[in-house]
């Protein structure tokens, strides 16, 4: 048993034992399920729990009965009445029937990761599509194991894995939870389609629009307020930041972009989470470019940047252009010396080989080393952006027949006009569009030689 230390020692504050699984005999089995138990640590501590124990057990396969076997169960039952722990948080999805022999067994709550980050979850939400689709995944998350569960999901009483927006106890009922569950999904479609002429607008707009997306507490919401001036709101915590926020970042160009923080991602994201915050993940699908903000400092970063990884190819946004950014180079003990300038693969940033070596194919070019507290590196991001913005674009010369003069308001709507002359055979136009905008103008391009002035 590995003991961890004591957080707080609040009245009232529930004491919490952890329980990992690892699953097989692959030699990086065990220490990747220890970081996702200090990672289940943060998170229980995050939710207002003391954490004072934590057990991990190596497995071929799970109990069927108790997850971690019955043998382990009754030495997690001897923790809990030794540290006099009234909840127990394993870190692996359990089912309902499981819960509901380890209860039993223990003799105190059993809650498993999901439930725990629907818990932060429900405690964070503040706008009211964040609170609805919190419920659909904990309404979802409790269907699922209704018949397992019992009495486990109706108990009475507050703690952690009981909140919710507007809950008081936990539904048995299947017809209620159903009806809910309807009810939701009509609510967040409703708001969805708002939020789709939302993002509409934007396009029109022919604004570029960036989805800042990164494994939680990475530094998100800081970087955009270094970036835009703004004031997101952030702490050093995870699932600081849940509903998205739009920031307009004018560049040092004078192009103007607009950044979409999103909420950060996690290892074992829960699924029914996933499929509730479909409408808010879909700004990271309909962005036109992703900046990737990853804590440097982590000593878990590879690991991390896989789960980011994969969640944006679930999102289909995988292919997306990409800037990479690795951020708090002020928090690192020592930052490793630029690699050899004369090495093509990462010169152009010289990214330190450690890091380098991480970036996924196709994005070597793209990562950046930078603090978002002292705005170190910040510059090169900008200029970085500033290009992105100008290859979303097309910057073309035109002849406009005088018939079509219209044209200019189309242009002025969806791009810019940079330069304006107005000669004999029609007026001569230098204006940069979105490419999404650019046929109507094709025909007008000018390749002949400038004409006499009128």
């Amino acid at each position: 048993m590995v003991e961890i230390v004591a957080q707080s020692n609040r009245e009232q504050v529930e004491r919490a034992v952890l329980a990992g699984l690892a699953i097989g005999s692959d030699p990086t089995v065990l220490d990747q399920a220890e970081r996702s138990l200090t990672e289940l640590a943060e998170l229980a501590r995050t939710a207002g729990a003391e954490v004072v124990a934590g057990l991990m057990q190596r497995r071929q396969i799970p109990d069927p009965a108790y997850l971690i076997g019955r043998g382990k169960a009754e030495e997690l039952r001897t923790a809990c009445e030794a540290l006099d722990a009234d909840l127990v948080v394993f870190d692996e999805e359990l089912t309902g029937s499981q819960i509901r022999n380890l209860e039993k067994l223990i003799g105190c709550k059993v809650i498993d990761r999901t439930l725990l980050i629907l818990d932060i979850f429900a405690s964070r939400a503040q706008s009211r599509e964040g609170k609805l689709q919190v419920e659909l995944a904990q309404q979802q998350y409790r269907l699922s194991r209704l018949v397992g569960m019992g009495q486990s999901l109706s108990r009475l009483g507050g703690g952690i894995g009981t909140r919710g927006p507007g809950e008081s106890k936990l539904e048995s009922d299947r017809r209620h939870i159903n009806r809910r569950i309807t009810y939701l999904k009509r609510a967040l479609s409703d708001l969805g389609e708002h939020r789709q002429r939302t993002r509409k607008q934007r396009q029109e707009n022919d604004v570029m629009t960036i989805a800042v997306v990164g494994y939680t507490n990475a530094g998100k919401s800081t970087l955009i307020n270094k970036l835009c001036s703004s004031d997101l709101f952030t702490m050093d915590q995870v699932f600081a930041t849940l509903d998205p926020a739009v920031r307009r970042l004018i560049l040092p160009d004078r192009i103007e972009v607009l950044l979409i923080d999103t909420v950060g991602f996690i290892r074992k994201l829960p699924h029914h989470l996933v499929d509730a915050f479909h409408s808010t993940l879909e700004e990271v699908t309909s962005a036109d470019a992703i900046l990737q903000i990853i804590d440097v400092s982590d000593p878990d970063v590879a690991a991390q940047m896989a789960v980011v990884e994969a969640l944006l190819l679930r999102l289909q946004a995988a292919g997306k252009p990409r800037l990479i950014v690795f951020n708090k180079m002020d928090v690192l003990t020592a930052v490793p010396a630029p690699i050899d300038p004369d090495w093509d693969d990462f010169a152009p940033s010289g990214l330190p080989p450690d890091l380098a070596v991480l970036i996924p194919a196709g994005q070597s070019r793209q990562a950046f080393l930078v603090s978002a507290v002292t705005g170190e590196g910040i510059d090169a991001l900008l200029d970085a952006i500033s290009e992105l913005a100008r290859h979303n674009q097309i910057q073309a010369d035109l002849i406009i027949p005088y018939a079509s003069a219209g044209l200019l308001d189309y242009i002025r709507r969806h791009g810019r006009v940079i330069k304006l002359d107005y000669w004999a055979t029609g007026i001569a136009v230098t204006m940069a569009i979105k490419y999404s905008h650019f046929s109507p103008l094709r025909h007008f391009v000018r390749l002949a030689e400038k004409p006499e002035k009128r």
